[in-house]
């Protein structure tokens, strides 16, 4: 099992367990588990925080490798403390999908979903892509770096020009 999937597994259980204590009635229960959630959140964010600071300090890469980690990146993104926007973050989450070239089109705010156009990179371009496996691979890909895309759409590229063959006309026909 993947830490994403760990990560996002963990997730899905506490609210599975504060959902719970909702409907069991018991509200103080269920107000004491939020607390407890949202301070845990708080330490955990505010270490993360101090880790980004010190090593914008360090030499070499190791805050670009930790960027790049997807763990990481989704903790840094839940935490509202990922030092990239957005959009770079979402280049970076289709630059990780292997099988088609992903390229963005638009992003609404309102719905949280992405627009890309999609082609098979085996397929040398040619839109013949498909599109219900882009977009799986992209909401793989964005699941961790941007949590704020909660839907996919993809368009297949335009097929290129068709070409039309000329040729002389058949002697019988002159």
């Amino acid at each position: 099992m993947s830490a994403v999937s760990s990560a996002e597994q963990t997730g899905r259980r506490v609210e599975e367990i504060l959902d719970g204590l909702v409907e069991s009635g018991d509200t103080a229960a269920a107000a004491a588990a939020e607390e407890l959630v949202r301070s845990l959140m708080d330490f955990y964010g505010a270490g993360l925080a101090r880790i980004l600071h010190l090593l914008a300090d360090a030499p070499g890469d190791a805050a670009a490798r930790l960027l790049g980690d997807d763990l990481v990146a989704s903790l840094l993104v839940l935490h509202d403390l990922h030092p990239e926007d957005r959009d770079t973050r979402i280049a970076r989450a289709l630059d990780g999908v292997p099988e088609h070239t992903l390229e963005v089109v638009g992003f609404d705010e309102e719905s949280g979903t992405l627009t890309v156009r999609a082609r098979d990179r085996d397929a040398g371009g040619c839109g013949c892509g498909s599109g219900a496996g882009a977009r799986e691979s992209a909401e793989a890909a964005l699941a961790c770096f941007a949590p704020e895309v909660r839907a996919v759409d993809v368009q297949t590229a335009p097929a290129g020009p068709t070409l039309l063959q000329i040729s002389t006309a058949p002697t019988a026909a002159r």
